[in-house]
């Protein structure tokens, strides 16, 4: 593309327009201009809600790829690269799953994480090289995740996973992007002009942000990592996830910190498990076994424990 192409291309996108809200953003007060950033933030939740039958739709199709033994990948540049390398590495000690389930993807690679790395977004061929190189398949989940809906690495990964069967999902901050026009599901909520123009890491990263927490954390209570809602997956690795694995299984049964201590002790605090021998008197290793016979629902496993 060339430069009057990108400038034409730019000038056309909701996200790259000038505020008529915030056009005194540099004559204000500190206090006018925060409270006029945090107006525009107020706009987002409800730019995310008209999407929800979209993002309800990806979150079948990625607890369905789960059930199946597939990942979820998320690609992106810049901030939205970010974004889903974030959510990403949330879902293992949150959920207790293996890291290689959701997978997060960036345009220049760990290096872009910590610096900008601008010009490896340009390039389509890099997309598709970075999901073949973590052996992409069609049991897989691509989200590409461009504010602008039209990165070219984000096309070019979209593009390669639809080519090999995987199930694709855009997630844009324009409407009619390109990249919606590459995926089988599209989710768009469109946020409007930022508070500083062009600035997409603001109210379209906060809208990007609110989805993808939804897509994974659906999708897992999708799976049965969750009991009403409560995070009975939890992995303790730490001192306050231990606390936290302590106060679930205290929450699910109603009992006190010495009993729900005691549970988990028996089974290497395993939440769910622990759950289950406090409200059933089960032994560890039948309390497994009733999980295990119901695909990891904790709430079949009562039910029919009791």
């Amino acid at each position: 593309m060339s430069d009057n192409q990108l400038l034409n291309t730019l000038s056309k996108l909701v996200s790259e327009g000038r505020n008529p809200d915030t056009m005194d953003l540099d004559s204000v007060s500190t206090l006018e201009l925060v409270s006029k950033i945090n107006q525009q933030d107020k706009l987002v939740p409800l730019a995310v809600e008209k999407e929800l039958p979209n993002i309800a739709k990806a979150v079948d199709v990625i607890s369905h790829a789960f059930r199946q033994g597939g990942r979820l990948f998320y690609c992106g540049a810049g901030t939205s690269g970010r974004l889903g390398i974030l959510d990403a590495s949330e879902c293992p000690p949150t959920f207790g799953v293996d890291e290689s389930m959701v997978v997060g993807v960036i345009a220049g690679g760990h290096e872009a994480i910590f610096r900008a790395q601008e010009g490896a977004e340009d390039s389509p061929q890099l997309g598709q090289d970075d999901l073949i190189n973590h052996q992409l398949t069609a049991n897989d989940v691509v989200v590409g995740i461009a504010a602008s809906g039209r990165t070219p690495y984000v096309i070019g990964a979209l593009n390669y996973a639809n080519s090999i069967g995987a199930q694709t999902v855009a997630l844009s901050c324009n409407p009619d992007s390109a990249i919606a026009h590459c995926a089988n599901i599209a989710i768009s909520p469109v946020v409007g002009p930022e508070a500083l123009t062009g600035s997409t890491r603001m109210k379209s990263g906060t809208a990007q942000k609110l989805v993808l927490n939804m897509l994974t954390t659906a999708s897992m209570v999708r799976i049965g990592k969750s009991y009403q809602n409560l995070m009975v997956d939890v992995k303790a690795t730490n001192k306050k996830l231990v606390a936290r694995a302590v106060r679930i299984v205290m929450q699910a049964t109603e009992c006190s910190a010495e009993q729900a201590t005691q549970a988990l002790e028996q089974c290497e605090y395993e939440v769910k498990t622990a759950i289950l021998i406090q409200l059933t008197g089960l032994s560890c290793q039948e309390a497994r076994r009733q999980i295990q016979q119901t695909s990891g629902f904790l709430g079949k496993a009562i039910q029919q424990a009791t």
